[in-house]
């Protein structure tokens, strides 16, 4: 600062303090406008760089099909090849077609049906051996929310759907349970149910055989004496994990959780 005088340094020094204030005045101002996401940390150290805030965006996800079938109606009580028990109560049930009912997948899930003059929810509780692929035999309350009865058979459209449903899934025990055979039944799932294993004494998971009368039979060897741990997973890959069930013949234990919807 050679040749410049006491005043001209007073006056230099007081446009740098204005100069560094006003940068950290912007600083301040810029924070408080784009919020805290807009700071993010550099790659590599411990230094912070400016940046916007980023939506990202998740897919979403496929809707469940619609099938078209023929619809007709039986006088059902809830009971059937699903070996659920008579439900005098709710009989918006439905047989499936021997094609789509397979070893017993859909059993329990819940259909929104479409017939010609609206729609109603019916839980799958039963097979129908003579119907074809896509059709459907209605309970008679159920087929009475869609069509008139006189007309006996009714185009509909349908596709599985995920209600609201109270409580926890429940695991039935088949009344001739034993430590060698184990026979467990899963009850109120929103979603379908596509697989159930029980861990071994060692820590692993075991894929336990699903039979055509909708339960999970373990057997030779069987899962012991109880209680028994299992891992149960929905047509759309959620899991549900429940410990130390006690092994009840005949009994239904609460499990611990339900699936979330479907899409």
């Amino acid at each position: 600062m050679c040749g410049m005088s006491s005043q001209s340094i007073a006056k230099w020094l007081v446009v740098l303090f204005l100069t560094l204030l006003s940068v950290v005045l912007a600083a301040i101002g810029l924070t408080l406008l784009l919020g805290p996401a807009a700071l993010q940390a550099a790659p590599g150290g411990p230094h912070r760089l400016w940046m916007p805030a980023v939506t990202v965006s998740r897919p979403t996800p496929t809707p469940t099909p619609t099938y078209q079938g023929v619809a007709t109606y039986y006088y059902a009580t809830g009971e059937g090849a699903c070996s659920f028990s008579a439900s005098p109560a709710d009989v918006l049930v439905v047989a499936m077609n021997g094609a789509q009912y397979g070893d017993a997948a859909l059993c329990g899930a819940y259909l929104h049906v479409t017939g010609p003059r609206g729609a109603v929810m019916v839980r799958v509780t039963d097979l129908c051996p003579g119907c074809e692929y896509g059709d459907l035999d209605l309970s008679a309350e159920a087929f009475a929310r869609i069509a008139d009865p006189a007309l006996g058979r009714v185009p509909v459209t349908w596709r599985i759907i995920s209600p609201d449903l109270a409580g926890p899934i429940g695991y039935h025990f088949h009344s001739g349970s034993n430590q060698w055979w184990t026979a467990v039944q899963v009850l109120n799932h929103r979603n379908p149910v596509a697989r159930l294993e029980y861990r071994t004494a060692g820590g692993d998971w075991v894929v336990v055989p699903r039979t055509s009368w909708n339960y999970f039979v373990q057997t030779g060897p069987g899962m012991g004496s109880g209680p028994c741990d299992f891992r149960v997973t929905d047509g759309y890959g959620n899991v549900l994990t429940d410990y130390a069930i006690p092994l009840e013949a005949g009994a239904t234990v609460s499990g611990g959780g339900q699936f979330p919807p479907g899409p």
